[in-house]
């Protein structure tokens, strides 16, 4: 079944529609909203998708704009046949009939991407939707080169991948595989050839969003704001944001192999000074959401919080993490983590990075005014070889890192972490932390950027002139092309030397990552005694490849006549150790994010002659010879001895519905050790802790229609007087309240089990001896879903609940409240005038 709405000649609306796909022979969509002009202008609203063959709501060509769906589901999306999207992994390399020749497509590059929402054009509107069980993604964002489908031939009047992106609000993703969100990737616009013999309409990784004004890339940019996605139960990410500027901020992501992974690119990002950004958003590895076994659940094993079974990500092995820092620059800001807990089996952190990672990661990464929660055993991991991580030793592996900007990841203000073994960062007052398999460092720090030509497989190593025990080997990327390339971070306003694992090459470019003007570093590069140098500098501007303002190196007779002119453009060649040495000095000043000068990156290009074939390793001539003893550029701080005050994010609730108030409810409920200890029982509502130091009955009465906390009465009744209790719960509370009861020490007979079921309670419930007793319950006539009865064995406690309490429900009987603002029913309402 296929549904085709919306042209440019008319306003097409699709409303409270079911629609439901049954496996046939043919390949089915369910809907599919496609446009056969650039102005679809569509609605598509409270509408349900259910066990589609193929992508569901389907925008195919990547000229529809400004369509609007608004409150939809999506639910089952399967494998189908009709795209190379479509397919699943043996669809994928057993329907060849329409590549080209004897190629044979590689599933995880070319096919399995079949999505829920398949957006083809960011300039649509997706508002309070839910995508559920997609067996690759809830929501694919992906971005065409030229139209394609029935629109093919059509000129594109602004590129998809500049263009900004719709509204994005209140969008709820889970239970899919590959991402609950994503934002990557094209199609391939062209047919099957030699020269690329992939399918029509296959995967196409050559798309990079980049969102302008005006889709114009000489104006300003335009921020993506994705607002209010709940993601939760993915098993690879909760959402894969690639491209620049984009924001994240009010979301929340759960139960996710990885909770949220942004990505730029690989040496430089394709947008020049974008970056991404992360704030007021909550991330939690492990929730009281246990799942179940059988269905899409393909893992099952022990959660690290409390050893219980539930649902993984991927098998047992699996590193969780919350946040993925990768390529970069990102900003992580104003969010809390919770429940990170590893297992024997498994690391699991609040913040990890990409794991075998070959590219490159700025050193312009920060994290400010984040909060972990006390079930966080790591905050930050680096990674360690073994299942998942194997050897540990990419380019980006090793030289992961971060800002900490206010010490709420380290303790340590305005300090930079990285991995443990990466003595390119350190200096003696650095801090390991072993356990995170990292180090904690002042000091400034870029990247030099080493692109070398006609120079494959080879291997560069890198060492500081202060650890010259400890270099960093680089494997380079792309080290089978014509144009292998290296990104190490380094510190600045220090000595380098740079060598090969074969011949070195005879053409190398140095490009300044991330230096501010007057940074500097010196390096020397490894060659053979009898080699002749022509070095020049010059500014490149990426975005046509032009060079300006040439200067070339001259040579000088000693390091000390270099060290004095390092300002200046000169070289020096030590024949006796095959070193090159030069300043790499920023001249210009460099703006916001962007990698490089606002007068164009600066570049120094070495071209050597020489006919020695011997291999290039300088290390056994260069040290001790060069050696300089480690110091601090930048005195180490102190660490921090207060919490951070105002970090985490402010919101205390996530939800899909944003325009209800909760209550936020918390108990600790101590075991009969930890009572003997002095700890205290205490019932947290809404920020107020409410507390009982003797054994007893705590129970607070609240009132359900009142926004933010109304305190009804609090009574505390000791063990003697348990009985008048139970006369107090079936007539001392008046209606349309919310009942919280907290035991302290056991009470043997706690004879109040009648007295609960009125309130909320299934049935009767045994509760004698037991070690701690909690209960929610509502006075009225409704029964709330949130309606629980926790009880421990004697002895035990029940530790820390939280729970969030709907407030001023209609069911509950509350007097009409005032009009509730809905940010959703706004957003339709100006998508509809925009039209």
């Amino acid at each position: 079944m296929m549904l085709v709405v919306g042209n440019l000649e008319t306003r097409s609306w699709l409303q409270a529609q079911t629609i439901l796909c049954t496996k046939r022979k043919s390949s089915l969509y369910s809907p599919v909203l496609s446009a056969t002009a650039s102005r679809s202008k569509s609605k598509i609203k409270d509408t349900i998708g259910f066990d589609a063959l193929g992508h569901c709501f389907f925008l195919e060509d990547g000229v529809e704009q400004r369509n609007t769906l608004f409150h939809n589901l999506g639910l089952l999306t399967k494998p189908g046949t009709l795209l190379p999207t479509d397919r699943n992994s043996s669809m994928c390399t057993t329907m060849r009939d329409k590549v080209f020749g004897t190629y044979v497509p590689v599933p995880a590059t070319d096919c399995m991407a079949v999505s829920t929402f398949w957006i083809a054009h960011p300039n649509n509107n997706l508002i309070s939707n839910a995508a559920a069980g997609s067996q690759d993604a809830g929501i694919w964002y992906l971005f065409h080169k030229e139209p394609t489908g029935e629109s093919s031939g059509l000129q594109l009047l602004a590129k998809p991948e500049l263009t900004p992106l719709g509204i994005f609000y209140n969008n709820r993703v889970h239970s899919s595989f590959k991402a609950g969100l994503f934002i990557d990737k094209g199609v391939k616009t062209t047919n099957a050839s030699a020269a690329d013999p992939r399918e029509y309409l296959c995967l196409d990784n050559s798309a990079r969003f980049r969102p302008h004004q005006d889709a114009d890339p000489e104006k300003p940019r335009v921020a993506a704001l994705i607002d209010r996605l709940i993601s939760f139960k993915n098993n690879d990410n909760g959402a894969w944001v690639r491209g620049g500027d984009i924001i994240v901020q009010n979301s929340a992501f759960a139960d996710n192999g990885i909770g949220l992974t942004f990505a730029s690119d690989g040496s430089f990002p394709s947008d020049e000074g974008s970056s991404q950004e992360v704030s007021e958003s909550l991330f939690v590895g492990e929730s009281r959401n246990y799942g179940f076994q059988g269905g899409q659940n393909k893992y099952m094993g022990t959660g690290g919080i409390d050893q219980k079974p539930r649902t993984l990500p991927r098998n047992r092995t699996f590193p969780i993490r919350g946040f993925q820092i990768y390529d970069g620059p990102i900003h992580l800001t104003r969010c809390t983590f919770k429940k990170y807990v590893p297992t024997p089996d498994r690391y699991t952190s609040a913040i990890g990075f990409l794991v075998k990672n070959p590219w490159q990661i700025t050193p312009r990464n920060n994290i400010s005014l984040v909060k972990f929660g006390p079930h966080v055993s790591l905050n930050v991991f680096f990674g360690k070889p073994g299942p998942w991580f194997e050897d540990c030793e990419l380019d980006g592996d090793k030289n992961s890192i971060f800002h900490d900007i206010d010490g709420s990841v380290t303790g340590y203000k305005d300090a930079y972490v990285g991995r443990i073994d990466n003595y390119l960062i350190r200096h003696p007052s650095c801090v390991n932390i072993t356990k995170w398999n990292a180090v904690v460092c002042s000091g400034n720090y870029a990247q030099v950027y080493v692109q070398t030509w006609s120079a494959q497989n080879l291997t560069m190593t890198i060492a500081r002139d202060e650890y010259p025990s400890y270099p960093m080997v680089l494997r380079g990327i792309n080290q089978k092309a014509a144009f292998p390339q290296y990104q190490p971070v380094i510190m600045l306003e220090k000595g380098y030397t740079i060598h090969w694992n074969g011949p070195a090459p005879r053409t190398a470019f140095l490009y300044l990552i991330n230096f501010n003007r007057n940074d500097w570093i010196r390096v020397g590069l490894c060659y053979p005694s009898n080699t002749s140098f022509q070095v020049t500098f010059g500014f490149l501007q990426r975005h046509n490849g032009s060079l300006s303002k040439m200067e070339d190196y001259e040579p000088v007779h000693s390091l000390e006549e270099l060290q004095r002119k390092q300002s200046e453009r000169k070289f020096y060649f030590d024949s006796s150790t095959g070193l090159l040495f030069l300043y790499l000095k920023a001249k210009s000043h460099r703006d916001g994010h962007s990698y490089c000068s606002s007068q164009g990156c600066e570049r120094v290009k070495i071209q050597a002659a020489t006919d020695s074939k011997d291999t290039s390793n300088c290390m056994a001539k260069a040290y001790p010879q060069y050696y300089k003893k480690p110091s601090a550029l930048k005195r180490m701080p102190s660490m921090l001895t207060r919490l951070c005050q105002g970090c985490g994010t402010r919101q205390v609730v996530f939800t899909s519905d944003p325009h209800k108030s909760y209550l936020p409810v918390q108990f600790q409920s101590p075991s009969k050790a930890e009572t003997q200890r002095g700890d205290l029982s205490i019932i947290t509502v809404n920020g107020t802790d409410f507390t009982i130091q003797n054994p007893g009955v705590l129970l607070l009465i609240v009132d359900a229609c009142s926004v933010p906390f109304l305190l009804v009465e609090k009574k505390i009744f000791s063990p003697a007087d348990v009985s008048r209790m139970e006369e107090y719960l079936r007539t001392g509370i008046p209606p349309r309240s919310i009942v919280l009861l907290s035991t302290r020490g056991e009470i043997k007979r706690l004879n109040i089990s009648d007295s609960l079921v009125p309130l909320g309670l299934a049935k009767p419930a045994h509760l004698y001896n037991k070690g701690s007793t909690i209960f929610l319950g509502f006075s009225g006539n409704f029964k709330p879903s949130w309606a629980k009865l926790f009880t421990s064995p004697a002895g035990q406690g029940l530790g820390l609940l939280e729970q969030f309490l709907p407030l001023q429900l209609e069911e509950y009987g509350c007097p009409q409240a005032s009009v509730v603002r809905r940010r959703d029913l706004e957003l339709l309402m100006q998508t509809a005038k925009a039209h």
